[in-house]
């Protein structure tokens, strides 16, 4: 078994990833995974990432506060433990429209 206590995750730099502070909890540098990965990011109010696509699934799934993600297609608010699928490459960007936190986790291949 590898644990990862969030209170010692090592945070990790997301490009186009603006006011955000990312955590790997497990993949990755954090453990060994052979076929997914987990972040969680803390996004301050008005934090957002660009429109990018990436070659893999991504699940998002909100655990505070409230997400939006957008899509060539469509945007949606996730609020506390709603989550969204992204194909692979699907272009998302993610925003924290409110005046609070907000935090969401990320599952993705490794």
């Amino acid at each position: 078994m590898q644990v990862t206590l969030c209170r010692e995750a090592k945070p990790y730099e997301a490009a186009e990833h603006y006011d955000m502070r990312c955590l790997r909890l497990q993949g990755k540098e954090a453990t060994d995974t052979d076929t997914i990965w987990v972040g969680l990011s803390h996004l301050l109010p008005g934090a957002r990432t660009s429109l990018k696509d990436a070659p893999v699934e991504k699940i998002y799934v909100c655990v505070a506060g409230e997400v939006t993600i957008e899509t060539q297609d469509e945007t949606v608010t996730l609020g506390y433990l709603d989550s969204c699928r992204l194909a692979p490459g699907e272009a998302r960007a993610l925003s924290n429209r409110t005046n609070a936190p907000a935090s969401v986790l990320l599952a993705m291949p490794a």
